[in-house]
């Protein structure tokens, strides 16, 4: 593998999949040899996964929160369906039963700080990590027992595995203040790593599963899938007139990093490279984002995707990209 292919797929590969490390890059040693080679064929191995085998994106979601003990005990039963589901907590302990429902409750309330039977604040957060039908849901509950040593070490929590609905989903309940003291305060850059972490323990399991971002798969946003259904359903009416939507500011760095990374492929001397350079190409043109914008403003926001082939989006001798 070329050393300067593999030095521009690192820089852009870390800022499609990695952005919140772009900040950390000024004061992170250039990675050589060796070290960027196994860098280089990881990301390889993840653009795969994304537009090739379109692997299953998992699902984090913070559903909500008890705020007191009656709020947090009606979610402990709610979830382990009033005791006839097996219910584990963060010893490792599974249970069953009403009794078992009731020692975790009593639990909860006098560890630590006390928690009233109503209160102002969250004092739990309510977690529901999923994956698409057909997944061993086994592996999920293996994967999301270890999500959760790894993430909420310092709490008390319960989960339990929801396996009678389509898509299989485990149910973690997380006493927001920690054995610490600290609260938890889930930000988005926390889901994002519980998304990655979550997916991460499937894949140890041998579930292929990916944690990307709306922005890289291009998926539209609310007020874009809105615009779409307004204009289906009435096109003589006042929002027939309308603006289209344009790609949002996420959109486009996500675009021009799969584009720049396609041009970087192109131009390999290795096929796969460039059969991977096609495949991404694909995938950009497939997004609903794409297909939903003006051809105008899908060519401003990512100039070379629109193009029928592959090789003209080649980078020149005198990109500055390639000749650093």
């Amino acid at each position: 593998m070329s050393n300067t292919v593999d030095g521009v797929l690192v820089q852009w590969g870390d800022r499609l999949f990695y952005p919140s490390n772009r900040s950390k890059v000024s004061r992170t040693p250039a990675l050589t040899g060796l070290a960027l080679q196994e860098r280089a064929q990881a990301l390889r191995q993840r653009i795969r996964a994304t537009v090739v085998r379109r692997a299953p994106q998992v699902m984090v979601k913070v559903t909500g929160g008890g705020r007191g003990m009656g709020a947090m005990a009606a979610h402990l039963r709610y979830i382990a369906k009033a005791g006839r589901l097996p219910i584990e907590d963060d010893r490792g302990i599974v249970r069953e039963g009403k009794e078992a429902l009731r020692a975790i409750a009593d639990q909860w309330r006098f560890g630590g700080s006390r928690i009233p039977e109503v209160s102002e604040r969250r004092e739990a957060f309510n977690i529901m990590l999923s994956m698409p039908a057909g997944t061993n849901p086994r592996f999920v509950q293996q994967a999301a027992r270890e999500f959760a040593k790894a993430e909420l070490a310092n709490h008390r929590y319960a989960m339990v595995l929801h396996n009678h609905q389509a898509n299989p989903h485990v149910h973690i309940t997380v006493r927001a203040e920690g054995r610490d003291g600290r609260r938890l305060n889930p930000r988005k850059e926390d889901l994002r790593r519980w998304r990655e972490t979550f997916a991460e323990r499937l894949c140890s399991w041998g579930i292929e599963a990916e944690a990307t971002s709306q922005a890289i798969r291009g998926s539209r946003h609310r007020e874009q899938r809105t615009w779409s259904r307004d204009m289906r359903s009435d096109s003589r009416s006042a929002s027939a007139t309308m603006q289209p939507p344009r790609m949002s500011p996420s959109h486009c760095r996500a675009g021009e990093a799969w584009v720049r990374i396609a041009q970087t492929l192109a131009a390999s001397p290795e096929p796969s490279d460039r059969e991977l350079s096609s495949a991404i190409v694909r995938y950009v043109r497939e997004m609903p984002v794409v297909r939903g914008v003006p051809a105008r403003s899908a060519q401003r926001d990512l100039p070379g995707m629109t193009r029928p082939h592959t090789a003209q989006m080649a980078p020149t001798r005198r990109d500055p990209e390639i000749e650093r």
